[in-house]
Protein backbone atom coordinates (compact mmCIF):
# COMPACT_ATOMS: atom_id res chain seq x y z
CA UNK A 1 0.00 0.00 0.00
CA UNK A 2 1.27 3.77 -1.13
CA UNK A 3 2.22 5.66 2.24
CA UNK A 4 -0.18 8.40 2.53
CA UNK A 5 1.11 11.73 3.09
CA UNK A 6 -0.37 15.13 3.75
CA UNK A 7 1.58 18.33 2.53
CA UNK A 8 1.56 21.77 4.45
CA UNK A 9 2.87 25.06 2.88
CA UNK A 10 1.78 28.23 2.28
CA UNK A 11 3.00 28.57 -0.92
CA UNK A 12 1.73 26.62 -3.38
CA UNK A 13 4.64 26.19 -5.54
CA UNK A 14 6.60 24.46 -2.62
CA UNK A 15 3.54 21.44 -2.15
CA UNK A 16 3.46 21.08 -5.65
CA UNK A 17 7.55 20.71 -5.45
CA UNK A 18 7.57 18.23 -2.60
CA UNK A 19 4.58 16.55 -3.73
CA UNK A 20 5.81 15.70 -7.03
CA UNK A 21 9.24 13.91 -5.49
CA UNK A 22 6.96 12.04 -3.36
CA UNK A 23 4.42 10.94 -5.95
CA UNK A 24 7.14 10.11 -8.29
CA UNK A 25 8.70 7.90 -5.52
CA UNK A 26 5.00 5.72 -4.77
CA UNK A 27 3.34 8.24 -2.23
CA UNK A 28 0.52 9.29 -2.58
CA UNK A 29 -0.31 12.93 -1.51
CA UNK A 30 -3.85 12.39 0.49
CA UNK A 31 -3.85 16.39 1.04
CA UNK A 32 -2.64 19.76 0.98
CA UNK A 33 -3.09 22.82 3.67
CA UNK A 34 -1.80 26.16 3.39
CA UNK A 35 -1.67 27.00 7.40
CA UNK A 36 -0.92 24.88 10.48
CA UNK A 37 -5.19 25.24 11.53
CA UNK A 38 -5.48 23.98 7.80
CA UNK A 39 -3.47 20.80 8.47
CA UNK A 40 -4.60 19.91 12.46
CA UNK A 41 -8.19 19.79 10.59
CA UNK A 42 -6.68 17.81 7.39
CA UNK A 43 -4.46 15.04 9.44
CA UNK A 44 -7.43 14.57 11.76
CA UNK A 45 -9.70 14.04 8.61
CA UNK A 46 -7.48 12.15 6.49
CA UNK A 47 -5.12 10.19 8.78
CA UNK A 48 -2.04 9.90 7.02
CA UNK A 49 0.94 8.19 7.21
CA UNK A 50 3.08 11.47 7.21
CA UNK A 51 3.09 15.11 7.38
CA UNK A 52 5.51 17.38 5.49
CA UNK A 53 4.87 20.95 7.31
CA UNK A 54 6.23 24.58 6.61
CA UNK A 55 7.38 26.24 9.67
CA UNK A 56 6.22 29.58 8.86
CA UNK A 57 2.33 29.89 7.92
CA UNK A 58 -0.26 32.73 8.34
CA UNK A 59 -3.34 31.37 11.06
CA UNK A 60 -1.30 29.06 12.81
CA UNK A 61 2.52 28.38 12.57
CA UNK A 62 3.64 24.74 11.90
CA UNK A 63 5.34 24.60 15.66
CA UNK A 64 1.80 25.17 16.60
CA UNK A 65 0.57 22.69 14.45
CA UNK A 66 2.58 19.76 15.19
CA UNK A 67 1.59 20.28 18.64
CA UNK A 68 -1.81 20.30 18.09
CA UNK A 69 -0.98 16.80 15.85
CA UNK A 70 0.80 15.37 18.59
CA UNK A 71 -1.65 16.00 21.39
CA UNK A 72 -4.21 14.41 19.29
CA UNK A 73 -2.41 11.28 17.64
CA UNK A 74 1.11 10.71 19.53
CA UNK A 75 2.31 8.34 16.87
CA UNK A 76 1.88 11.15 14.01
CA UNK A 77 4.76 11.23 11.76
CA UNK A 78 5.87 15.24 10.58
CA UNK A 79 8.65 16.36 8.70
CA UNK A 80 8.96 19.87 9.42
CA UNK A 81 10.12 21.79 6.04
CA UNK A 82 12.34 25.15 6.83
CA UNK A 83 14.14 27.33 4.76
CA UNK A 84 18.22 28.14 5.64
CA UNK A 85 18.49 30.39 9.03
CA UNK A 86 15.33 28.93 10.57
CA UNK A 87 17.28 26.58 12.63
CA UNK A 88 15.81 27.59 16.31
CA UNK A 89 12.68 27.32 15.36
CA UNK A 90 13.62 23.73 13.54
CA UNK A 91 14.57 22.44 17.38
CA UNK A 92 11.61 24.01 18.88
CA UNK A 93 9.56 21.78 16.38
CA UNK A 94 11.81 18.77 16.72
CA UNK A 95 10.86 19.52 20.54
CA UNK A 96 7.28 19.84 19.79
CA UNK A 97 6.93 15.90 18.16
CA UNK A 98 8.30 16.68 14.86
CA UNK A 99 10.31 13.53 13.50
CA UNK A 100 13.46 15.10 11.58
CA UNK A 101 13.22 18.51 8.89
CA UNK A 102 14.08 19.19 5.39
CA UNK A 103 15.86 22.62 4.11
CA UNK A 104 14.18 24.53 1.53
CA UNK A 105 14.96 24.17 -1.19
CA UNK A 106 14.10 20.76 -1.66
CA UNK A 107 16.41 17.74 -2.76
CA UNK A 108 14.85 15.20 -3.87
CA UNK A 109 17.22 12.43 -2.31
CA UNK A 110 17.14 13.91 0.64
CA UNK A 111 13.34 14.30 0.98
CA UNK A 112 13.18 10.66 0.42
CA UNK A 113 15.71 9.85 2.39
CA UNK A 114 14.17 11.65 5.59
CA UNK A 115 10.81 10.29 4.84
CA UNK A 116 11.34 6.58 3.63
CA UNK A 117 13.09 6.83 7.07
CA UNK A 118 10.19 7.96 9.09
CA UNK A 119 7.80 5.58 7.54
CA UNK A 120 10.62 2.78 8.22
CA UNK A 121 10.95 2.03 4.38
CA UNK A 122 13.32 1.47 1.84
CA UNK A 123 13.26 4.50 -0.48
CA UNK A 124 12.23 3.00 -3.64
CA UNK A 125 14.73 5.04 -6.11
Amino acid sequence: MKPKVLVVDDAIFMRKMISDILVSHGMEVVGEAETGAGAVEKYAQLQPDLVTMDIIMPEMNGIDAVKNIIAADSQAKIVMCSALGQQALVQDALAAGAKDFLIKPFNPSRVIEVVSKILNQVPVV
